[in-house]
């Protein structure tokens, strides 16, 4: 009976004694410990209505017998035996593996907090969630692994129809991506004009989406998905059967191997009808332009009548300068690839935007490898490798329902004829957009 009492006593006062009764007393430390072995996690970038690859949180629990809740915030899940919920509850052992993931609903910034709390807790354990919603996105193949070039059998162009996304209303955006590879014999040495463009299949004129200088010696590996272009502009012929053509300006037998694809993200759109009409159809190739520095027989003065319905319209150009014409400018630079100028667009006679052909920092393209070719030093708003800059100039909606003039003007300069030709490659289109259906811009010399 005496050892009875003293258990009785060890379990209601915390104490006990070893040996016979002249022992000194010993204390059991039964203090409940709930821990995390981290504070916060980072997780990858998600698509909406996909989730993340599972991370583990470590629950590390002494003396306790109350269950624990784990709580997560919007955007995420918990889970202790692969089934996720927003909340859980279990009871705690020793050590617990809770698993959370990413869960994104929305394209947006996920910075939250996930509790864990106990009735033994006196305050909740807090750990710092972060990810990025990325927006669901519809991803299709276009060409794939097309060879490019000029000799051994190939061609400098290549057209295909491709089956795009054939719903765009819930579609705000179209990106299209550009991988270069090379064959056993290596890419072409030189960095040469390409483009991209699709069909009109109303007029059967080929549209510019996209143009790039091709980098030296080398494809574009180095970016995961290639070159990126923003084709959203293009979207009311970038669905259903499309056709395309990729071009590059390649002379040799070391082809080019191209592969394109888009996608669509998926959002509200910011208009739901876009419209395109052609003002300049100057991108055949790099010589196939404006003539610079000499007098030529290209008529540049359009009359554009636009719908009385825009509620949104830009002039969007790509232009890019080639040759080696002189003299040279005071610092050396031949034109029209090196030469620094600066062009005006005329609206109804008066100088209304400006676009000038200067640096965009070629030593700084992520496509760093292309040795020995010179690809670092800055050319007239182009760079070896680098995608050429879309020029956007938003249109004043006062021009809706007139018919107002346009001239792309060069900036003066005077060939020499000693240095060959200088020519700018050119695409100019008007683009509206509206909530109600809406007719192309009409476009007149």
């Amino acid at each position: 009976m005496k050892n009875l009492y003293k258990l009785l006593f060890c379990l209601l006062f915390l104490t006990c004694s070893s040996g016979d009764e002249t022992d000194t007393d010993e204390i059991i430390d039964l203090t409940v410990s709930i821990s995390a072995n981290l504070s916060s996690l980072t997780f990858e970038n998600t698509m909406v209505s996909q989730t993340s690859v599972p991370k583990v949180i470590i629950i590390n629990a002494e003396n306790a017998t109350s269950e624990i809740t784990v709580n997560a915030p919007d955007g995420y899940e918990v889970s202790v035996n692969n089934t996720f919920s927003s909340s859980i509850s279990f009871q705690p052992e020793i050590s617990n593996e809770v698993y959370v993931r990413f869960a994104p609903s929305e394209p947006v910034n996920y910075y939250s907090t996930l509790q864990i709390s106990s009735n033994e807790l006196n305050n909740n354990i807090n750990v710092n969630l972060f990810g990025i919603g990325t927006p669901l996105t519809f991803t299709y193949q276009a060409f794939n692994s097309q060879p490019l070039g000029f000799g051994g059998g190939f061609n400098q162009s290549a057209s295909q129809t491709f089956n795009l996304h054939d719903d765009l209303s819930e579609i705000r955006e179209i990106k299209m991506f550009l991988q270069i590879d090379c064959p056993n014999t290596g890419c072409d040495d030189w960095d040469r004009f390409a483009n991209i463009k699709v069909k009109d299949q109303s007029t059967g004129n080929w549209y510019e989406i996209g143009r790039y200088i091709t980098p030296y010696w080398v494809g574009t590996q180095q970016l995961s998905r290639g070159l990126e272009f923003d084709v959203t502009d293009f979207k009311s012929f970038l669905t259903g059967p499309t056709e395309l053509m990729i071009y590059i300006e390649n002379w040799t037998a070391k082809a080019d191997i191209v592969s394109v694809e888009f996608d669509y993200l998926a959002g509200t759109p910011d208009y739901a009808y876009y419209a395109v009409s052609e003002v300049y159809n100057l991108h055949s190739n790099s010589i196939s332009g404006i003539p610079y520095g000499v007098d030529h027989n290209i008529d540049l003065d359009k009359s554009i009548q636009m719908p009385n319905n825009s509620e949104s319209s830009h002039l969007r150009t790509i232009i890019s300068g080639w040759g080696h014409a002189t003299p040279n400018d005071a610092d050396g630079r031949p034109c029209a690839e090196w030469c620094f100028r600066t062009h005006d667009v005329k609206i109804n006679g008066n100088n209304t935007f400006q676009h000038y052909m200067g640096p965009i920092g070629c030593s700084s393209n992520p496509i760093s490898n292309q040795s020995p070719g010179n690809w670092q030093p800055d050319r007239a708003g182009w760079c070896p490798g680098m995608v050429v800059p879309v020029r956007i100039d938003e249109l004043d909606l006062g021009l809706n329902s007139t018919t107002f003039s346009f001239e792309y003007d060069l900036e003066d300069w005077t060939s020499n004829g000693n240095g060959g030709n200088a020519f700018y490659a050119i695409s100019t289109y008007v683009v509206l957009k509206s909530n109600s259906e809406i007719v192309p811009a009409a476009i007149q010399d």
